[in-house]
């Protein structure tokens, strides 16, 4: 109720509908996907375990996505949540449900949570624990750092698995501290939006290189790549 009180008050708009009132009213709200699929990108990095999301990063989605990670409407962080949450029990469903599942965020480049004043990914990936703890064992493990790259929004898929390539280590504090907290655990790489795939990957890879091979990433939503409807791909099933 307070959330929709200061929207009105501050003469906010539907992102979906440009409605005045909530930034996203009941029914774009309600017109939401409630599932996953897999979203292999084009072309896809070679050793990626498979990415699933749960929307397509278009309209209402994007501008909730770009809202909450560059333009401090942080309250977006409630439904993205839910969506990535939407992804990671799809991407766990045939696992062993008393196994916990450790949600790894993709991290962000150095810097660039002081400069925005909030850990965007990181945010979003706790809101989706919250919603996965309803059906199973889920934890937060903040394992990966990022050594610094270049912003990619202007890069194609080549340029940006060379960018990435190697920007991320796990820390061996964070693997100890992970470690006694939760010494067993399904893990799972997230992020907001899954692109190219080579920031997955360069996860995935940086994770594996101590020992914890994830079994899938999620995501809020995947990109439309090349006339190529991204929900669906090469071995798309449970991963």
């Amino acid at each position: 109720m307070l959330d929709a009180a200061l929207d009105l008050f501050l003469g906010s708009r539907c992102v979906g509908c440009d409605e005045p009132g909530r930034m996203l009213c009941p029914r774009c709200r309600a017109a939401l996907s409630t599932t996953a699929h897999v979203a292999w990108p084009t072309p896809v990095p070679a050793g990626l375990v498979a990415p699933w999301a749960t929307e397509e990063y278009d309209g209402a989605v994007r501008a909730l996505v770009v809202g909450h990670k560059d333009r401090g409407q942080w309250g977006h962080r409630r439904v993205l949540g839910d969506l990535l949450a939407t992804a990671v029990l799809e991407a766990t469903a045939g696992l062993d449900p008393d196994v916990p599942v450790l949600l790894v965020p993709v991290p962000s480049r150095p810097g660039a949570g002081r400069s925005r004043g909030y850990e965007a990914t990181t945010a979003l990936v706790r809101a989706a624990a919250t919603t996965v703890r309803r059906q199973r064992p889920a934890a937060v493990a903040q394992l990966l750092v990022s050594r610094g790259a270049a912003d990619q929004k202007a890069l194609d898929a080549p340029g940006r698995a060379v960018n990435v390539s190697h920007s991320m280590h796990c820390p061996s504090t964070a693997l100890a501290r992970a470690g006694r907290r939760r010494p067993r655990g399904h893990v799972v790489v997230c992020d907001d939006v899954v692109t190219t795939g080579s920031t997955a990957r360069e996860a995935q890879r940086a994770l594996e290189a101590v020992g914890l091979p994830p079994v899938a990433v999620a995501a809020v939503a995947a990109t439309r790549r090349r006339g190529v409807v991204p929900l669906v791909g090469p071995g798309a099933g449970r991963g």
